[in-house]
């Protein structure tokens, strides 16, 4: 039983690494399939929120205990959702996907101002050793400044903000449970989703004109996000930071054998060398975290 109580928040988190290092490509052939990527992230999230409904009642039994930390976890949750899906949607996979991973960085920052953890010299090494990989990465000395070179660069940078945001928010909502956590990825994806719906215009059109053999890519869709989400939740709450962070760097191997082989997609020396500071910083966070040297 010790044994299976130890793999099974293993297998969660490297369950969704995988389905997150892969999700780019369906989301792909649904936009080829004439379906935007705002229609089909609402879609799959509504569809999410859905099975989560019905699987997982204890959400609805502690909807009491929800406050305003429940609803910053709902909208930093569901910007980074929204935000992986459409950088992937446009931009090439692994740089959209390196800048979301400068999470680190910004989840040092946000447990400082909204958990009051001290920042120590591990803690500005991390910082600058994420940062140095994105400068590595995204340096181009024609186009000046370090900076994210399209929209779809920019979503991804945005969205690891938002993944930061809710892990911390997550931590500092220590009364929810894994449910109400899960259930928040889903709710918070699917109404920030809904502006840029109504900015598209011809919500009905679009969604009259998917086929059937597509409303069971998009149910399929849905059942693997609803319960991968909650896998990932079960697993963040039962390991420790260090084994976390390190089992979620399986996301990246995933999405760079991917996009080479399902999208031709290849990175240069200099993109592998920001890549590699970025991990590292990614697995230095994780192990501070844990020994409690960032507070």
């Amino acid at each position: 039983m010790s044994t299976k109580q130890n793999l099974m928040p293993i297998a969660g988190i490297l369950s969704g690494s995988m389905v997150w290092g892969l999700i780019w490509y369906p989301y792909r052939v649904l936009q080829e399939a004439g379906i935007s990527g705002a229609m089909a992230t609402f879609l799959t999230y509504l569809l999410a929120m859905l099975f989560g409904a019905f699987m997982l009642p204890r959400v609805w039994r502690e909807r009491a205990s929800f406050g305003w930390w429940a609803l910053l976890l709902v909208l930093s949750a569901g910007w980074a959702n929204l935000g992986y899906v459409l950088g992937m949607l446009h931009g090439e996979v692994m740089r959209v996907l390196l800048l979301f991973y400068l999470a680190p960085v910004w989840t040092i920052l946000f447990s400082f101002w909204l958990l009051g953890e001290r920042l120590n010299r591990y803690g500005y090494f991390v910082i600058m050793l994420s940062l140095g990989g994105g400068m590595v990465m995204l340096w181009d000395p024609g186009l000046g400044l370090p900076l994210p070179q399209n929209i779809s660069e920019w979503l991804g940078l945005s969205a690891g903000m938002g993944f930061a945001l809710s892990n911390v928010t997550s931590r500092r909502s220590a009364h929810l449970s894994v449910e109400v956590k899960s259930f928040s990825l889903w709710l918070g994806t699917t109404g920030l989703t809904l502006p840029f719906l109504m900015w598209q215009g011809e919500v009905a059109g679009q969604v009259s004109a998917i086929s059937a053999p597509t409303w069971m890519l998009l149910a399929m869709m849905g059942l693997v996000l609803c319960t991968t989400s909650f896998a990932v939740q079960y697993g963040v709450a039962l390991l420790a930071a260090n084994r976390a962070v390190i089992l979620f760097q399986f996301e990246l191997v995933i999405a760079a054998i991917s996009s080479y082989f399902l999208a031709s997609e290849t990175m240069e020396l200099r993109e592998w060398l920001g890549a590699a500071l970025i991990v590292s910083a990614s697995l230095l966070s994780g192990r501070f975290c844990s020994d409690s040297s960032l507070g």
